[in-house]
Order: C-alpha cells, then sequence, then structure tokens
C-alpha cells in the first residue's frame, strides 16, 4: 500500500511584502503602511487603533 498519498505537504515558506523600506512604529517597533521616508511619529496599525480609543475616551 502506498501511503504517500497521506503525508502531510511541508509549509509554504512564509512570504514578505517586499515594497520600499517601511517606518518602524515608534511604540511597538513593528513595521507600519508608511514609508521610512515619512515624516514624524509613525504608528503600526494596532498602535494606532489604541491611540485612538485613548483620545476619543478622554476628555
Amino acid at each position: 500500500m502506498d501511503d504517500a498519498h497521506r503525508e502531510t505537504p511541508p509549509p509554504a515558506a512564509a512570504t514578505v511584502d517586499q515594497g520600499p523600506p517601511y517606518a518602524e512604529c515608534v511604540r511597538c517597533r513593528k513595521p507600519t503602511e508608511y514609508p521610512e521616508s515619512t515624516k514624524g511619529s509613525t504608528l503600526c496599525p494596532v498602535c494606532a487603533w489604541q491611540e485612538a480609543e485613548r483620545t476619543a475616551c478622554s476628555g
């Protein structure tokens, strides 16, 4: 009996977006959606969302 069809295929290699060099988040150091040439403080989507929640509730 041939068990070759029952083998689990190896996991696919993780693909990395090869776009422009992205700026890192000023809080968590993860890549952002902005290029490195962006001026000012850059936040990743998660930190930007948390910042929006903080500023919306303060008042």
